[in-house]
């Protein structure tokens, strides 16, 4: 490739460039408007370099126009300094799916990238903005994308909703974090977030298991989370009390629980037993609680802090994460049972 010894050019200059270069696509897709149709993808892309190499003629980017192509990030390269990333959709809008927002492939000498969107159905059209300013929301596949829009006005990006501006995010060791905060913010009950991961939190299995499946002790260990993680379980909030356990076992655990009530509901009244005392006539899930004790215990130890924060719906976690939880529990609504009494048995259940 040959490269120019032009100084380098100015984000004005590149700026004059792309619009050129919009002009010349446009004027040709009036022209040729059923060839454009059969363009996508790396055609598209091939498109838009030639252009772009033809319309640098006579300006600081000539004989620097590179098309990288492939999984690089930007796709064109203009004097080393600004890329170009091709999308296009074959539907009459201006809306796609974008690349990662991890941008792990980005060339990391470019300093600005724009956007040109080919919109292939008819009237086939194209527009080039920065790269930023189009890129309206977070889609998910396997990893958190952007998605593309075109006519988004001034301040209706993603990076204005979240508050982080795009060049922050992009450098960030972990930029899927602001991102799932941002949307857990805005999250609804009985809504989760399937693709953001809990930080620090054990990998998604890549299977979907029916809880009927599940072996005894797995039962067990997820029962005991339950209770741990989501106190609202030994409430008498009806079945809207088992939603949060539900939606973390699908999105966190990959299993499915179609009678999620079954492992928890426990008619009747028992006696529970403690060293100092013995409390009668209490209802059945207590005596499940005394069986799952342990597991319990670990559950609540070993969870990073941050997520306990937000399971538990508290502002800190206390240095005793067992007596703060036996106060959370005992302060679930219970129409026959004071919170003194809840919070003495649990007290004792945990030797607090």
């Amino acid at each position: 490739m040959i490269i120019s010894d032009n100084p380098k050019p100015t984000l004005v200059e590149f700026q004059d460039l792309m619009l050129k270069t919009d002009k010349v696509l446009n004027d040709d897709a009036k022209e040729r408007e059923s060839y454009y149709q059969k363009r996508s993808g790396t055609k598209l892309e091939s498109d838009v370099f030639d252009v772009l190499t033809d319309c640098a003629k006579g300006t600081a980017f000539e004989n620097t126009i590179e098309l990288v192509s492939g999984s690089a990030f930007p796709d064109i390269i203009a004097n080393k300094l600004y890329g170009v990333e091709v999308k296009s959709t074959e539907k009459n809008h201006w809306t796609s799916t974008g690349s990662s927002i991890l941008e792990s492939t980005r060339n990391k000498n470019i300093e600005r990238i724009y956007l040109t969107f080919g919109k292939l159905g008819k009237p086939v059209q194209f527009l080039s903005r920065p790269y930023e300013e189009c890129l309206s929301d977070i889609a998910v596949t396997h990893y958190p994308r952007y998605k593309i829009n075109m006519r988004i006005g001034k301040g209706e990006t993603i990076f204005d909703k979240i508050g982080i501006s795009y060049d922050e995010l992009r450098i960030m060791d972990n930029p899927v974090a602001p991102v799932s905060r941002y949307y857990r913010s805005k999250l609804k009950d009985g809504e989760s977030l399937w693709w953001a991961a809990d930080n620090d939190s054990e990998p998604v299995p890549p299977t979907v298991r029916l809880w009927s499946t599940l072996k005894s002790n797995e039962k067990n260990i997820f029962t005991a989370q339950g209770y741990a993680l989501f106190p609202e379980i030994i409430s008498d909030n009806g079945s809207k009390k088992y939603q949060r356990f539900a939606l973390w076992l699908a999105t966190r655990k990959s299993i499915i629980n179609t009678n999620i009530r079954d492992q928890f509901s426990a008619g009747g009244k028992v006696s529970i037993n403690t060293s100092i005392k013995t409390f009668d006539k209490m209802p059945a899930i207590f005596g499940k609680i005394v069986k799952h004790k342990e597991l319990i215990i670990n559950t609540i130890l070993d969870i990073p802090t941050e997520i306990l924060i937000e399971y538990w719906n508290v502002d800190k976690i206390e240095d005793n994460r067992i007596a703060q939880w036996c106060g959370i529990v005992a302060a679930q609504y219970n129409k026959d049972i004071s919170f003194e009494k809840k919070l003495e048995l649990l007290n004792l259940i945990f030797n607090m």
